[in-house]
């Protein structure tokens, strides 16, 4: 199976051949989409040189409009088998991608997301509020959908290409995890977890998910999941 990999871009230049460069050593038939979401640091202009490289697609928006108005993009853009999103920032490791592959590879899944809070893999130790917030709305996401995840706000999610075709992404920012979660229980999709490594940076370092950004979550949950009710 080959694989669309989607990664948003906003002030990332810092990364940018970095992760490009992981994401392109991967043993897999790929393509990379690149979607720089109104960057004005110089990523816009980075991405640039990437345009000619083959099996690399850059899209450009206008102005910022949140990470998950970039990943709709992605998607629309998407032609593999498979499709994963894959933050451009570095926290999390491209070699891990072929493991999370794996399940649907076998026929057993239809999605499989990639949790930081199982496996053995090595994990940077920070915020203890975002790790009890990221474990309440997995708890609440749980609790109306049905399913046993460990990590719903987790960036690797990796689909069918013909599951996440099936239904619309609507949140324009980090709403779209407990929406996507929603959205994959409400169409009874088999899912899989598999447990990976964690380099989370500060927000010295450039990290951009806060407090309100957990409070949209919650309403997303509500949203969501009732409207199938």
């Amino acid at each position: 199976m080959d694989l669309s990999v989607i990664i948003p871009v906003y002030n990332e230049i810092r990364t940018l051949d970095d992760i490009v460069s992981a994401v392109a050593g991967i043993p897999v038939d790929k393509e990379i989409i690149l979607v720089d979401d109104g960057s004005t640091d110089g990523s816009r202009e980075k991405l640039q040189e990437f345009e000619d490289r083959d099996g690399i697609k850059v899209l450009l928006h206008d102005r910022n409009r949140g990470k998950g108005a970039a990943i709709r993009t992605g998607v629309a853009a998407a032609e593999k088998d498979l499709v994963i999103i894959q933050d451009a920032d570095l926290e999390y490791d491209p070699r891990e991608i072929p493991d999370l592959m794996q399940p649907i590879i076998d026929g057993k899944a239809d999605v499989v997301y990639g949790s930081r809070f199982k496996g053995v893999g090595p994990h940077r130790v920070l915020y203890f509020w975002h790790y009890v917030g990221n474990q309440l709305l997995t708890l609440a996401s749980n609790a109306f959908t049905n399913l046993n995840l460990t990590d719903i706000e987790t960036c690797y999610k990796l689909f069918r290409r013909d599951v996440i075709t099936s239904f619309t992404i609507e949140e324009a920012r980090f709403g779209i995890e407990p929406e996507i979660t929603a959205k994959i229980a409400a169409g009874g999709w088999r899912v899989y977890e598999v447990g990976i490594s964690y380099s989370g940076r500060t927000y010295e370092d450039g990290k951009k998910i806060g407090w309100k950004d957990g409070v949209r979550a919650i309403w997303c949950i509500l949203k969501y999941n009732l409207r199938r009710a």
